[in-house]
C-alpha cells in the first residue's frame, strides 16, 4: 500500500468515526438525568457515559445484525426468551433447569407454611392463587425447545404442597384452560395473562371465596368498561434486540383490549365510610400479574368479590418479596384484612429468592414457625393423655 492510500484510508477511517460520533450525540437532544447526579458526585459523567454507549451506532448494528442472525439461522433470541410456533414466545424460567431447585423449594414451602401461620396468628384467610405457566396452558405453541422434566408436574406437585399445609388454594388451570375457548387468556409476545384471563382468575376466585367464607360489610357494586383493542409489543421481545434496522422480522404485536373499573356511584360513600373504620376484607399480593394495570386483575377481583380490594403487589420482586413486606408494615399489624389473596406463579416455587434486604433470624423464626406449632401441639396431646 502507497503512503497515498494509506492517508486516504486513515483519513476515511477517522471521517467515519466522526460522522457516527456526531450522528450518536443526536440521541442528548432532551437528554435528562436525576436530580442527584452532578458533576461533582461523579454520577452525571457516568449517566453520560452510559447514556453514549447505548446508542452509539456501531453498537446498535451489530446488536441488530447478531441478534438477527440467532433468530433467522438458529431460532433463538437473548437469553430470557424461548420461541415457540406461529410467533409465541415464553419466558425460558418455564423452561430451564435449575441448580439446587429441591432445596430452593423446600426453604419456600417453610416460608409459605411461616407466611400461613403468621396471617392465622392475625386471623387472616390465605387464599393462594398458583398462576400456571403459559407454556403448560398452550403447550400446542411450544417449539423445538421443550420444558425440563422440573416443569412436567410442577403446578400438580406446587397444589399437593398447597393441600399438605393446610393453604386454600383453589385449581386455576382448568378455568383458564376452558376460557381459551372464548379467547386468549395469556398473550402471545408477553410473559403475562390477557385482561380476559385475569378475568376468567378472578371470577373463580371471587366464587372459591364465596362458598369459603362471606365477606364482612355490605357488597359493593363495581362497573368494568372496555377499551378498543391497541397493538402491543409484550415485554419478551425485548429479548429479540431486532429494531430498528431488523424490526420486520419481529413477531406481530398482540392486540390488547384494557379494561378499567371503577365503583359504581350508589356505594361511592359506602366505600369512604369502610375504610374510615379501617376495616380492610380483602388484600392482594403478588407480582406484576396483580401490579401491572394493563390486566385490570384488582378491578375484575372487585366486581367479582363485589368488595374493594387493597393492593401491595409489585412489579419485577416476584411473589415472596412483598408478601414478607407486607407482614413487617403497620398496615398489617394494626388493620389486617379478612381475606388475603397471595397471586403465586407456579414457576417460582423452585426459584431462589433473595431475601438479604430482611433480618435473617426473622427468616429463619419464619421457617420454623410450622414445626413450632406441631412439636408444640405434639406437646400438649400428651400432656392431656
Amino acid at each position: 500500500m502507497t503512503r497515498s492510500l494509506r492517508i486516504l484510508y486513515i483519513a476515511l477511517f477517522l471521517a467515519m468515526l466522526l460522522c457516527l460520533g456526531a450522528w450518536s450525540l443526536r440521541s442528548f437532544m432532551g437528554f435528562n438525568t436525576n436530580s442527584d447526579a452532578t458533576l461533582l458526585n461523579g454520577r452525571w459523567a457516568k449517566a453520560v457515559e452510559t447514556h453514549y454507549d447505548d446508542e452509539f451506532p456501531i453498537k446498535r448494528l451489530g446488536t441488530n445484525l447478531w441478534a438477527a442472525l440467532d433468530f433467522k439461522l438458529f431460532n433463538e433470541g437473548r437469553p430470557g426468551v424461548v420461541l415457540g410456533r406461529d410467533q409465541w414466545l415464553f419466558s425460558d424460567e418455564e423452561f430451564k433447569p435449575i441448580a439446587g431447585s429441591d432445596q430452593f423449594e423446600q426453604e419456600n414451602v417453610a416460608l409459605i407454611q411461616g407466611v400461613l401461620d403468621t396471617l392465622k396468628q392475625h386471623g387472616v384467610q390465605l387464599v393462594l392463587a398458583i398462576v400456571p405457566a403459559k407454556a403448560r396452558l398452550y403447550p400446542e405453541y411450544i417449539g423445538e425447545q421443550v420444558p425440563a422434566t422440573l416443569h412436567t408436574d410442577l403446578y400438580q406437585e406446587f397444589h399437593a404442597q398447597a393441600r399438605q399445609a393446610g393453604i386454600f388454594a383453589p385449581d386455576l388451570l382448568t378455568p383458564l384452560q376452558q376460557a381459551k375457548d372464548r379467547g386468549q387468556v395469556f398473550l402471545r409476545t408477553d410473559t403475562h395473562w390477557t385482561p380476559m384471563g385475569a378475568e376468567v382468575v378472578a371470577q373463580h376466585l371471587g366464587q372459591a371465596i364465596a362458598e369459603l367464607m362471606p365477606l364482612s360489610g355490605e357488597p359493593q357494586h363495581f362497573v368494568t368498561e372496555a377499551q378498543q383493542s391497541t397493538p402491543y409489543k409484550g415485554d419478551l421481545t425485548s429479548f429479540l434486540p431486532l429494531d430498528p434496522l431488523f424490526s420486520d422480522l419481529l413477531p406481530a404485536p398482540d392486540n390488547l383490549q384494557q379494561r378499567t373499573t371503577r365503583a359504581a356511584e350508589a356505594n361511592a360513600d359506602s366505600g369512604d365510610a369502610l375504610f374510615a373504620d379501617n376495616e380492610i376484607p380483602v388484600a392482594l399480593i403478588g407480582t406484576s400479574y396483580s401490579a401491572n394495570p394493563n390486566w385490570n386483575f384488582v378491578g375484575a377481583l372487585q366486581q367479582a368479590l363485589a368488595s374493594d380490594v387493597v393492593n401491595y403487589a409489585e412489579n419485577g420482586h416476584g411473589p415472596l418479596l412483598p408478601m414478607l413486606k407486607y407482614l413487617q408494615t403497620d398496615a398489617f399489624k394494626n388493620s389486617p384484612p379478612q381475606v388475603l389473596i397471595w397471586e403465586f406463579p407456579e414457576r417460582y416455587l423452585p426459584m431462589k429468592s433473595d431475601l438479604s434486604e430482611f433480618d435473617p433470624q426473622w427468616i429463619a423464626q419464619l421457617k420454623k414457625t410450622r414445626n413450632a406449632n406441631q412439636d408444640l401441639a405434639l406437646s400438649s396431646n400428651r400432656t392431656q393423655n
